[in-house]
């Protein structure tokens, strides 16, 4: 069946099968290779993408029932040469070691910090709780994410 997608803000025409998920569809037809396959089953987050203004794992969306859409990977993020904001606080606190789930916690964190101006470490904490990291223990990733809040000029509310 045929679909249309407004992936990273361009309309594209795609042939999927009744089977394909989201995450093939961008991986082995679109050629986004940002957007990771961790586990197959939507629980490790690296293949998180914004659906129609939602975080969601791409891995468990049926391409065939998103006709209409609009898609963001993490490589809609940055639409210029250079790094999200996001993608630099994470070099800075040293919260890419493999590096393989680094696409899904920019792509969350992203989401975020375009909804929230004012938040707490806690729904911070929330907000990227869909996304596991096996190499850093988390704490350095929080820490890329506070430093690209205050370069954004966000507020950290007290808890």
């Amino acid at each position: 069946m045929e679909i249309r997608l407004k992936v990273n803000g361009e309309w594209k025409t795609i042939d999927v099968s009744s089977k394909e998920t989201l995450l093939q569809v961008l991986r082995e037809k679109l050629h986004l290779m940002g957007t990771k396959e961790g586990c197959g089953k939507g629980e490790c987050g690296a293949c998180t993408v914004i659906l129609d203004g939602r975080p969601v794992p791409s891995c468990i969306v049926i391409a065939a029932t998103i006709d209409g859409s609009e898609v963001v990977t993490v490589e809609g993020l940055t639409p210029n040469e250079g790094l999200n904001p996001i993608q630099n606080g994470l070099i800075e606190a040293g919260g890419v070691q493999c590096g393989f789930c680094t696409p899904g916690f920019v792509v969350s964190g992203t989401d975020f910090f375009k909804k929230k101006d004012k938040f707490t470490i806690s729904e911070l904490k929330r907000a990227l709780s869909g996304n596991l990291c096996r190499c850093t223990g988390y704490k350095k990733i929080l820490d890329g994410m506070l430093i690209a809040a205050k370069k954004m000029g966000k507020e950290i509310k007290d808890e």
